[in-house]
C-alpha cells in the first residue's frame, strides 16, 4: 500500500487507527508501540519520496518525558521514519518540547484526539461550545510554541479549523476538519471503501470492499467448477 501511494503523497503516516481497520480493534487504546514499529517497518521499507511520520500509541508518551524520549528513539531508531505524532492533550506540550529538544521531530493533534475515546465515551466532533473551541486552539497554540513541525487537526467545524490555521505559522493538516487546513489526510481503507460504513466526511474513491467479495465469488465459483489453466494435479490434490 505505502509503495502505491508513495507517488501521490506527500506525507503517509502510519497512524493507530490500523488497531481499528487492519487488527479489528474497537478503538486505538489497544494498540502498542510494537505494533506500530511493525507497520512503520513496513512502509519506510517502501516508501521512496513521501515523509513518514509513526503515531506514537496510547500510554507510550503520556507519563514521564524520559519515557516518552526512549520510546520515540525507538521508533525512530528501529522504523527509519522522519517523524512521530502525539495527540496534544493538556499535559502533552511538555513533552512535545523535551522530545524536540532532543532531535525527535514531532507532529501535533488537536481537536478529536481518538486516544481519548474512553473519557469523552465516543467520537465526539470538538468545538462546538465557545469554552470548548476556546481550549482546543489554545492547545494547538501550545503545541506549535512547544516545537511541533506540523498540527492534525481533527473532527471540528470549518471556522475553527481556519481559525486555528490562521493562528499558527507550521502547517496543519485536516481531517473531518474542512478545506480550512493547509493539507488534508484519510485514512486509506476508508478513502478505498474497503468498510461498509465510513465517516460522513470521507469521499470514498473506489470500492475496494464490492471487488474484493466479487473477485472472491469468482474464485470460489472457479475452484467449484475446477476452471484452472494447466494441469488440474497444479491445483488440486488428487484423491
Amino acid at each position: 500500500m505505502a509503495a502505491i501511494l508513495d507517488e501521490a503523497c506527500d506525507l503517509l503516516l502510519v497512524g493507530d487507527s490500523l488497531g481499528m481497520v487492519v487488527h479489528g480493534l474497537p478503538n486505538t487504546v489497544g494498540v502498542t508501540l510494537d505494533m506500530m514499529i511493525l507497520h512503520g517497518q513496513a512502509v519506510m521499507r517502501a516508501s521512496r519520496r513521501a515523509m513518514v511520520v509513526v503515531d506514537m500509541p496510547f500510554g507510550s508518551y503520556e507519563g514521564a518525558p524520559e519515557e516518552a524520549y526512549a520510546n520515540a528513539a525507538r521508533i525512530m531508531k528501529e522504523t527509519g521514519a522522519q517523524g512521530v505524532k502525539v495527540e496534544s492533550g493538556p499535559t502533552v506540550p511538555a513533552t512535545i518540547d523535551y522530545l524536540v529538544k532532543r532531535g525527535i521531530p514531532v507532529m501535533g493533534h488537536v481537536g478529536l484526539r481518538p486516544q481519548a475515546v474512553l473519557v469523552d465515551g465516543a467520537f465526539k466532533a470538538k468545538g462546538r461550545t465557545e469554552d470548548e473551541r476556546a481550549r482546543v486552539l489554545a492547545e494547538a497554540r501550545a503545541t506549535e510554541a512547544a516545537g511541533a513541525f506540523c498540527v492534525v487537526v481533527e473532527g471540528v467545524a470549518e471556522p475553527l479549523a481556519r481559525e486555528i490555521t490562521e493562528a499558527l505559522a507550521v502547517p496543519t493538516v485536516g481531517i473531518g476538519a474542512s478545506a480550512g487546513c493547509d493539507g488534508q489526510i484519510l485514512v486509506v481503507d476508508d478513502m478505498l471503501g474497503l468498510f461498509d460504513w465510513t465517516p460522513k466526511f470521507v469521499r470514498r474513491y473506489a470500492d475496494l470492499r464490492g471487488e474484493i467479495a466479487a473477485a472472491a465469488r469468482a474464485y470460489a465459483e472457479d475452484v467449484r467448477a475446477r476452471r484452472f489453466p494447466g494441469p488440474a494435479e497444479t491445483y488440486f490434490s488428487k484423491t
